[in-house]
């Protein structure tokens, strides 16, 4: 029973540690989207930027407390669940765009397209890169070393 309480401690700190890199990324990304249009003249950034940031850190807080409870209680269910993460990351990712489209005034999707793509990269780098460490470090029985 230690053990699992033991384990429960460090997939909290873990899903607190990839929400809070998530802030920094979206963080970061949003500076940048704002240097680009401040820049670049582009002005018709602004609600591309709020709906891919919000997208963003909705999924990704989603994605980290529901990653920790599966840890916790179905360890072996753990393929499954980023293989169902990513898919419906994109479908949540399209529908998104879908809805734009549609509710757009200007019939040019290219800024939102570009904006949103850009953060959905980084999740799907951040997701990559963050879970193969942790895979990769708890799978030793090394977790006092995870240092992602």
């Amino acid at each position: 029973m230690s053990e699992n309480k033991c384990n429960a401690c460090l997939y909290r700190q873990l899903a607190k540690r990839y929400v809070m890199q998530t802030i920094a990324i979206v963080a970061f990304l949003t500076a940048a989207a704002f240097a680009v249009r401040h820049f670049a003249g582009v002005e018709d950034m602004v609600v591309p930027i709020v709906i891919a940031s919000s997208f963003a850190l909705v999924i990704d807080t989603a994605d980290a407390l529901i990653w920790r409870k599966v840890a916790n209680d179905w360890a072996d269910s753990l393929p499954t669940f980023f293989t169902a993460v990513s898919g419906f990351r994109m479908l949540l990712g399209i529908m998104t765009i879908a809805v734009y489209y549609f509710a757009a005034t200007n019939p040019d999707m290219t800024i939102f397209f570009l904006t949103f793509f850009a953060y959905y990269i980084a999740l799907i780098l951040h997701h990559a890169i963050f879970f193969a460490r942790v895979s990769a470090t708890t799978g030793d029985n090394s977790k006092s070393r995870i240092n992602t």
